[in-house]
């Protein structure tokens, strides 16, 4: 198949492990997350069966599977945040330990290279019958621990099982061989990942093919059997360059148009994006909550129709955040908009921080945006896709924060700490330390360090034509800002204004510093008059972080028994000693009573109570709407 659009212009993603991360807000969680989320998570696949599974299939112990057929993918996205971990952080004891868990896993793989234990332990005469039962799923969350645990040790072992699995899936499947449309989008984007550490273009390729296979009525299994979902469930219905609309399962769709970007960045075609446009729209303007939560139906995980957004039954699946970032990732890096990394910071400061406990050691699959106070994250699940998917996300942040564009940098998200990276198509090595108290704080400070340009001759130095870009995002949220360069104001036309960055050009000297300063007003936020469930309410944020009322703090409201003006005038206070650190908003209810708004992310972290982000509005005003 050919893809026939033009040449696309794109920016490069800056690894997070150029990214040391020295933040207030983030670097406890990143610790806590080493400390106890990843052996916690790691405890709970041996518990559950999920490794010895391996074991069996293996043929070193007897017994049979334990779990849900696609178990396998929770150890190998475990193994992928063990390998963020150890990039930043090498850790001999972890190591080992993981290298404890490949060696079981490349002995469970059979001679031609298939691996999925569960039809390896249970129905070995039915491999490849049912698109639905995740073989590929869990290839894909393999090839993407393979390739983080061989960037971060070098060590080839589960890199080869890796390629060995995607030569199996190339041996079968293609052109002239056999269809498959995989039930649960993963492998696309994965295959991709392996092409980029192998060089081997059979593999972005053969997710080229598996993309371009949906909407042609290949569908066998499971789904495409049940009335009620339909090809549609997976992203089966029409191909994939003609999608207008997000429908189905949320992690799938936002899987499927991650590896739909992934293949125009890695091929420079452009055929796929007014699809991606399209569906971007259509998910983002009629299908996303104020938290960036997505897919509102428990029943089918996903979507159900436009503007169909309840709040104390939203399931807004933490995966489904997560999923969201890695798409609008590839779409800031394909288009250089800066609404794509908008959502991104939504999602890291709501919608996905929000599955994690302060403690780091309990989890919400579900993120209502109301609760009565029955609603409570839980240590672990069944279908453990979340707390796993937390754990190779979390670490990975760093990655979020800058890209290179050939003119110079870009800078996506405010995190204290320091990047080494190259600027331009140059390759200027550049050292940039950024200082903030973000997202409590507007004022963020960068810092240039060491600016290194080759020579003509080769020798390397300083100084020596050393202009380039930096791009600075202004959130979408922020209604006023000023930027400065060593102490000065920059203004009009030195300051360059476009796609929701400022952009600042000049030659760029070691302790240059840009000071930026982004107004930080409490918002009072309405739904699109469609979104029936909001109909008379008001929400509220500051800065990047939606904020809602929890019942501990607000003794003298009852659930939904309460209304606030959206002209209520808020004070902030910065509170160190609650939820690890947040700036609580205090105010008055209709009533008079004294309403305190907490961020969304932190509720459910102390005691049992109701939570609302939507609250009823006392009296109308002309708002900016969400």
């Amino acid at each position: 198949m050919q893809m026939q659009g033009t040449k696309q212009q794109k920016w490069q993603g800056i690894p997070f492990n150029q990214v040391r991360i020295e933040d207030s807000f983030w670097r406890p969680r990143l610790d806590l997350l080493t400390q106890v989320t990843l052996p916690l998570c790691l405890t709970k696949s041996e518990e559950t069966g999920r490794i010895s599974n391996f074991v069996k299939a293996a043929g070193l112990v007897e017994g049979e599977f334990e779990g849900i057929y696609f178990n396998d993918s929770d150890v190998y996205k475990v193994l992928e945040g063990a390998a963020y971990s150890l990039m930043t952080n090498r850790d001999a004891v972890l190591e080992a330990e993981i290298d404890r868990i490949i060696d079981l896993i490349a002995a469970a793989q059979e001679e031609d290279g298939y691996l999925c234990t569960y039809y390896t332990l249970v129905k070995p005469d039915e491999k490849w019958t049912d698109m639905e039962k995740h073989e590929m799923y869990n290839g894909g969350h393999l090839i993407e621990a393979a390739v983080a645990y061989y960037e971060a040790t070098g060590k080839r072992v589960l890199l080869n099982v890796a390629s060995s699995l995607a030569d199996h899936y190339d041996s079968v499947f293609g052109p002239g061989k056999r269809h498959w449309v995989e039930g649960h989008e993963e492998i696309e984007l994965a295959l991709v990942k392996l092409f980029r550490v192998t060089g081997e273009e059979r593999y972005w390729k053969l997710a080229l093919w598996l993309l371009e296979e949906r909407g042609h009525g290949h569908g066998v299994g499971a789904i495409w059997d049940n009335k009620e979902w339909g090809p549609a469930y997976c992203q089966d219905d029409v191909p994939v360059r003609d999608i207008k609309e997000v429908k189905g399962h949320a992690v799938r769709a936002m899987y499927l148009y991650t590896a739909m970007a992934d293949v125009v960045h890695v091929s420079g075609d452009t055929t796929y994006m007014d699809a991606l446009h399209r569906v971007w729209e259509h998910t983002v303007e009629r299908n996303m909550y104020i938290t960036g939560g997505i897919g509102p139906s428990r029943h089918n995980e996903g979507f159900t129709h436009d503007f169909d957004l309840p709040n104390d039954s939203a399931y807004c699946e933490t995966c489904a955040a997560i999923a969201m970032v890695l798409w609008n990732h590839r779409m800031n890096l394909l288009t250089g908009d800066a609404k794509y990394a908008d959502i991104i910071e939504r999602e890291m400061f709501n919608g996905a921080l929000a599955g994690i406990s302060l403690s780091g050691d309990r989890f919400f699959y579900v993120n209502p945006l109301a609760s009565e106070g029955n609603h409570h994250r839980v240590p672990w699940f069944d279908c453990s896709c979340c707390p796993t998917n937390l754990v190779r996300f979390l670490p990975s942040i760093g990655g979020y924060v800058y890209s290179r564009t050939d003119d110079g940098l870009v800078v996506n998200q405010y995190v204290s700490g320091t990047a080494s990276c190259e600027a331009g198509a140059a390759g200027i090595a550049v050292t940039l330390e950024q200082k903030t108290s973000y997202p409590w704080s507007g004022q963020i400070e960068l810092t240039v360090g060491a600016v290194t340009v080759a020579e003509e001759d080769g020798s390397g130095g300083t100084a020596h034509g050393n202009k380039f870009e930096i791009k600075l995002r202004i959130p979408g949220w922020c209604r006023g800002y000023s930027v400065s360069v060593n102490g000065s104001a920059v203004r009009g036309a030195d300051l360059l204004i476009g796609q929701g960055y400022v952009t600042l050009s000049r030659a760029w000297n070691a302790g240059d510093t840009i000071a930026l300063s982004l107004d930080m007003a409490v918002e009072a936020v309405r739904s699109r008059e469609e979104v029936v469930s909001n109909a008379g309410r008001v929400a509220f944020g500051r800065g990047p972080v939606v904020y809602c009322a929890e019942g501990i703090d607000n003794e003298a409201l009852a659930y939904d028994q309460f209304e606030v003006s959206a002209a209520t005038p808020f004070a902030t206070e910065h509170r160190a000693d609650l939820l690890g650190g947040v700036v609580v908003l205090t105010g008055k209810a209709g009533n008079g009573s004294q309403v305190t708004l907490v961020p969304y992310y932190a509720w459910d972290n102390r005691e049992p109570g109701f939570m609302q982000v939507w609250m009823k509005e006392k009296q109308a005003h002309t708002l900016y709407r969400f």
